[in-house]
């Protein structure tokens, strides 16, 4: 009966919120796409073919062929996979360290939140792409150093969010009997303000899976991305060097990094619009 009723009402929340209902359907596409891969690949994506940057439309090769001729097609529905698991992780990382940290700031105060605000403020100034950027290039462009190294780099607003939250949630009558009761902090913090005060972070959390995707993709065009997988970022700094002959290999992949950021942007926005219902009604 209660799974009735939360599919009715997250049924109900789609059909009212046309952002988050069409940023679902676009992730659900995504998901397929990465899940049925080798099914739908027509080709291996690491196989060489003869046909050097052949253009759209060659006979075995929708989207073409790259310089080394691989399939551009296949390159892009298994670089799906890549980009959303470094984006779900990245973001993950961000959402889980930004949340604790923030949450501790919150509700201890005094010298514990300054010194946390400091810290925070010092990844703030720091753009956060050239630490990236650093860090990637002394220690290598592994996929899972650059997943870790996006989350690592990325969890201040997440933290900010939840501070804010801890700090208005700690002076609620809950918070006040639990700490009559004799609860430790760890405890409120873990089993009150953080349940009570993470949604806004979820819908951060899912817009900065795009950022982790931007980022990744970024990294990979300036060479520094993992050489070994099959990523957007990757096809697009291998198609530069062909862009007077060979469009076709960056253009489509630059529209799946596009198609993909657009898709977490709609499902972030349109959480942050369900879980804020303000924000509607100021529009």
């Amino acid at each position: 009966m209660k799974k009735d009723n939360v599919f009715q009402a997250a049924m109900r929340v789609l059909k009212k919120n046309s952002q988050l209902r069409m940023g679902v359907i676009l992730l659900i596409v995504l998901l397929c796409i990465a899940f049925f891969a080798p099914i739908i690949a027509p080709c291996d994506p690491y196989k060489l073919y003869d046909a050097l940057v052949a253009g759209p439309g060659t006979p075995g090769h929708i989207l073409g062929t790259d310089g080394l001729g691989r399939d551009v097609l296949s390159e892009i529905i298994y670089g799906t996979r890549t980009s959303l698991m470094i984006g779900v992780v990245a973001a993950s990382i961000s959402g889980i360290l930004g949340t604790c940290i923030g949450g501790i700031a919150g509700f201890f105060g005094g010298k514990i939140d300054r010194l946390i605000s400091e810290f925070m403020n010092f990844f703030l100034m720091t753009p956060s792409f050239f630490l990236i950027l650093i860090i990637v290039a002394l220690f290598g462009s592994n996929i899972m150093y650059i997943m870790i190294v996006i989350g690592l780099t990325s969890w201040t607003g997440n933290a900010r969010l939840m501070r804010a939250q801890a700090i208005s949630l700690k002076e609620r009558t809950f918070v006040k009997s639990a700490q009559a009761m004799g609860e430790s902090r760890f405890s409120i913090m873990f089993r009150h303000i953080i349940p009570n005060g993470i949604f806004p972070i979820i819908a951060q959390t899912t817009m900065n899976v795009s950022s982790a995707i931007l980022s990744e993709a970024g990294l990979s065009f300036l060479g520094l991305g993992d050489p070994n997988v099959v990523s957007w970022g990757q096809i697009i700094y291998h198609g530069k060097q062909y862009m007077p002959k060979g469009w076709w290999i960056s253009t489509f992949a630059g529209v799946a990094v596009v198609f993909t950021v657009l898709t977490f942007f709609l499902i972030g926005d349109g959480l942050n619009r369900v879980l804020s219902p303000k924000m509607d009604a100021n529009n």
